[in-house]
């Protein structure tokens, strides 16, 4: 059985006239005869009862046509789905981040994909710190990662949404917080809350590597997933943590913010796909991540 065979049948049931259908399908009317015998005898059925005045639907033929309908709807929704996935259109995008630092740039990006595209679905992965979002980017379990740079795997593509500033957040009765900076060094001893280790997280790799390059190494006493919930044991005293400025949103009572002393440490923010992903979806999600995550230059000049 043929596609162009139901095309016909459906044809010749609505017409009931085979000299219209055959006109309505550009084809010659004989072919189109033929075609109904050659369905008629696959379905070993008679689909219509025909004299020299007039055509008319056979039991058999009127409950053949409402499935073999369905059947060409389904067919030309497929055709129209594969037709805009291939557009970018239509599809799912996996999006791996962690932290309150993404806690703009996930709506953000959420609500202009949706007004641009509506058919496409960003499947969200929280708690994929930066490096494992980076090696899932990679594995190809992700299409899209919330990154720090530099991320040098081979086959990834990366383009930088924002700048962050490593800051210390400690007790407001702390013996440092009436200071208006800190200096790293003057941290050594001092219990710390952090990420866990091994589990990721691009920020406790920057608050280890800014601690030794002050001669010392943190004292980690308690590990926590999220920054919420790091910021909320250091504001009842059970450390201080380096994070990171995009942070200072989370206000806590007894919780304080203190910018470094000497060269700001700068992390950037990236967001990271494999060059060699087939989707259009995630092509359109890039194109779209330009204008509301903009590179960091690139948001100077605009608003210039």
């Amino acid at each position: 059985m043929e596609l162009r065979h139901l095309v016909a049948f459906v044809a010749v049931a609505e017409e009931l006239h085979f000299g219209r259908a055959a006109k309505r399908l550009h084809i010659a009317q004989p072919p189109l005869s033929q075609q109904i015998r050659q369905l008629e005898k696959e379905l070993d059925v008679q689909l219509f009862e025909r004299s020299t005045r007039s055509v008319r639907l056979t039991s058999a033929g009127d409950s053949f046509l409402g499935p073999v309908r369905q059947v060409l709807e389904d067919l030309d929704l497929a055709v129209r789905a594969a037709k805009s996935a291939g557009r970018g259109e239509f599809g799912r995008v996996s999006v791996g981040f962690a932290g309150a630092s993404s806690h703009s740039a996930i709506p953000r990006l959420a609500r202009a994909v949706r007004a641009a595209h509506p058919g496409i679905e960003l499947v969200m992965h929280g708690q994929t710190y930066s490096n494992r979002a980076l090696d899932r980017v990679v594995e190809g379990t992700l299409d899209l990662g919330f990154v720090r740079l530099p991320a040098t795997q081979p086959l990834v593509d990366s383009r930088v949404i924002y700048e962050e500033e490593l800051v210390c957040a400690l007790p407001s009765d702390h013996r440092l917080a009436g200071q208006e900076r800190i200096d790293v060094a003057d941290l050594a001893g001092e219990p710390f809350v952090s990420f866990p280790a091994n589990a990721g997280s691009s920020l406790r790799d920057a608050m280890v590597e800014a601690c030794e390059r002050a001669g010392h190494y943190p004292r980690v006493v308690q590990e926590a997933p999220d920054s919420y919930t790091i910021l909320a044991m250091v504001a009842t005293g059970v450390g201080v943590t380096l994070t990171l400025s995009s942070c200072m949103h989370i206000q806590q009572p007894d919780l304080v913010y203190r910018r470094l002393r000497g060269e700001p440490v700068v992390l950037r923010t990236a967001l990271a796909w494999r060059r060699d992903n087939p989707s259009a979806a995630l092509r359109s999600v890039l194109e779209v991540s330009e204008g509301v995550l903009p590179s960091p230059g690139r948001a100077a000049e605009g608003g210039s």
